[in-house]
């Protein structure tokens, strides 16, 4: 049996590799990045459920550089945050906007700690600005504090 041979992805050479447009990825400072990611407003969090990474698109706002989310009561989020107590629970939140056809824009991560928001007022007016993208009923609020910002730019070379 005649095996086809597989093209070297990498290969400089290649016709299609060649044609394609570089690009180059740029540091964002972490002011740039909130700033990036208080302009889209859907994400992912990353957190543990039973020891593995457990991620979920969720639709989020910036406030006083805090990222802030709607979730519902059964929620592994909303669990983990209340058993964790008031320092909350380590998650990671990542949002993108890149351009599919010229594969241009932005990545920023965020890492800290998640706490449920339970003053009722301040829940509340979070509930109010955040409009949930599922017919779901979103009525628990938390917080991602974050501790590390990260992100880059994708420009073209």
């Amino acid at each position: 049996m005649h095996k086809e041979a597989v093209p070297d992805l990498a290969d400089p050479h290649r016709a299609d590799y060649a044609a394609e447009p570089r690009r180059r990825a740029v540091e964002l400072d972490s002011d740039e990045a909130l700033r990036l990611l208080s302009e889209v407003s859907l994400g992912r969090i990353v957190f543990t459920r039973r020891a593995l990474p457990a991620i979920r698109p969720v639709n989020h706002l910036v406030d006083g550089g805090d990222i802030i989310i709607r979730t519902h009561e059964g929620a592994a989020l909303v669990r983990h945050a209340q058993q964790a107590g008031p320092s909350g629970v380590v998650v990671a939140y990542e949002a993108d906007d890149i351009d599919l056809a010229t594969r241009l824009g932005w990545s920023v991560v965020v890492t800290g700690y998640c706490q449920l928001i339970t003053d009722l007022e301040e829940a509340a007016r979070y509930r109010a600005a955040i409009h949930p993208w599922t017919d779901q009923h979103l009525d628990y609020v938390v917080r991602v504090r974050p501790d590390l910002v990260t992100g880059v730019r994708l420009v073209a070379g």
